[in-house]
């Protein structure tokens, strides 16, 4: 407990420091279903839901009334500053080490105290720790609760698409791992261009909304020529028909723009048993394992995925993983503790990448990141086995290594390009870019450069490596 408690304090320390940067701004919350009228239909619940009823009741009253005043400090433009998060966030440890214990009764208690002085409105803290709130609160309830739903509730498809697309935008999160990834691949490329027949095919395991591809058709047709054309093949595995339709509408009318580009796309859903991925004669083949592997359900699906990666014999495995302490030995308290200060991390950048008025900014913690941390802290695998999902880079290197792929260095090109990449960005961060540590975004070379972190202050929060069959 004392080591946990000793990382939270340094984690608001940090968070203090810059509390003088914030500035006043605005925030849309929706209406709220009427908690009475929920109560009533309360007979999925636990019997220790039976017996604190009431508690409950009382619980997400506050919830709710915390709501109601974000959504009237919007409209007077209002921003909530607590000033003193050392308070809030022990009272959050206290709250996860009750749930974790399954003392019913003290968990409503403290997540009760949480939601009064938490705030969507307020400063990194109290809004990261509202979101936690309401993971551990979805966590003490069974997932038949009617409650629990109305605390995990999914975005729409279109609500996400939007919040991704805002944090694209304004923040270096993913378009640092997107070209970091993609110089890769087009290094590979050119390496085997002698053998290739300047064929090159991408099997991207979550292609999502195809943000990543633009870029590489770009660089790839700068090579071409009109008597050398290149041909460039995506294999794009997504979680819809209707979002694979849209990402191949997408990119094929992008790549018409390029005419010296023979452009192809073919879309699985993911789960598809691959039977042909249609390999031509000596094209390089390059997988895409971006922020994947996080997402399967359990280690067995991640070691299946690996070893059918393997047997692709691939000239290159581009693998991007947020950096956490995911490890079956570790306790929830400890792991939770790791979430806690990725998340707070995140929350900080925003505040430096958007004002706090902005509307995208909202929409990006309520629809992306609110919902990634109530999904990691009721997360569990096939088994039911609690599986928190985010890696050290050490446990990912270790995993790669076991199922027969070697670590190749990031080139300087590599590392070049994403410095640029930070250094335009302060037009949205007005921190001073630092290599080692300090304020702002950072870009850090790990592993003897077989590897390379996109962190935040002093907290690793992407890790982008390459990796061949050996």
């Amino acid at each position: 407990m004392e080591d946990s408690e000793d990382e939270l304090l340094d984690l608001t320390l940090s968070v203090a420091a810059d509390r003088e940067r914030k500035k006043k701004g605005k925030i849309i919350l929706r209406d709220h279903n009427n908690i009475a009228s929920s109560m009533s239909t309360s007979h999925s619940m636990n019997p220790y839901e039976d017996c604190y009823e009431g508690e409950i009741f009382r619980l997400l009253q506050v919830r709710d009334q915390m709501l109601r005043q974000d959504h009237r400090l919007w409209n007077k433009g209002v921003v909530v500053e607590d000033g003193n998060g050392l308070p809030l966030i022990h009272l959050l440890l206290t709250a996860a080490t009750v749930v974790d214990n399954n003392n019913f009764g003290s968990a409503l208690e403290n997540l009760t105290e949480l939601y009064k002085i938490v705030s969507l409105k307020g400063d990194s803290v109290q809004r990261v720790v509202a979101y936690f709130a309401d993971g551990l609160v979805a966590r003490l309830l069974t997932r038949n609760s009617p409650f629990y739903d109305m605390l995990m509730e999914e975005p729409t498809t279109g609500e996400e698409f939007l919040a991704f697309t805002d944090l694209y935008r304004v923040s270096p999160y993913y378009q640092f791992a997107h070209f970091t990834a993609n110089q890769a691949i087009l290094e590979v490329f050119e390496k085997e261009e002698e053998k290739n027949n300047r064929a090159i095919h991408v099997i991207d395991f979550d292609v999502s909304y195809g943000f990543q591809w633009p870029s590489l058709i770009q660089s790839l047709s700068e090579k071409a020529t009109s008597g050398s054309k290149i041909s460039l093949r995506i294999t794009g595995f997504g979680k819809n028909l209707k979002e694979l339709q849209e990402t191949e509408s997408r990119l094929i009318s992008f790549s018409k723009g390029f005419g010296n580009l023979v452009f192809e796309f073919q879309g699985l859903l993911r789960g598809s048993r691959v039977i042909n991925l249609r390999k031509k004669k000596n094209e390089t083949v390059a997988v895409n394992l971006v922020s994947y592997l996080n997402t399967l359900s359990c280690f067995l699906k991640i070691s299946d995925t690996l070893g059918f990666v393997h047997s692709l014999n691939p000239s290159i495995a581009v693998l991007v993983e947020q950096e956490g302490s995911r490890s079956p030995n570790r306790t929830f308290l400890s792991r939770f503790t790791d979430t806690l200060h990725y998340f707070a991390a995140m929350f900080d950048s925003l505040d430096d990448c958007l004002p706090v008025e902005s509307t995208e900014r909202l929409r990006i913690e309520k629809k992306l990141l609110g919902k990634e941390i109530k999904s990691i802290l009721n997360y569990y695998d096939i088994d039911g086995v609690d599986c928190p999902k985010y890696e050290r880079m050490e446990t990912w290197k270790a995993r790669m290594e076991n199922h027969g792929f070697g670590g190749t260095k990031i080139s300087s090109k590599s590392i070049i390009q994403a410095k640029l990449l930070l250094k335009m960005r302060t037009h949205y961060c007005p921190h001073q870019f630092e290599e080692e540590g300090g304020g702002g975004f950072r870009v850090s070379e790990r592993d003897e450069s077989r590897a390379i972190s996109l962190g935040w202050q002093n907290r690793f929060l992407l890790t982008v490596s390459a990796w061949q069959p050996v």
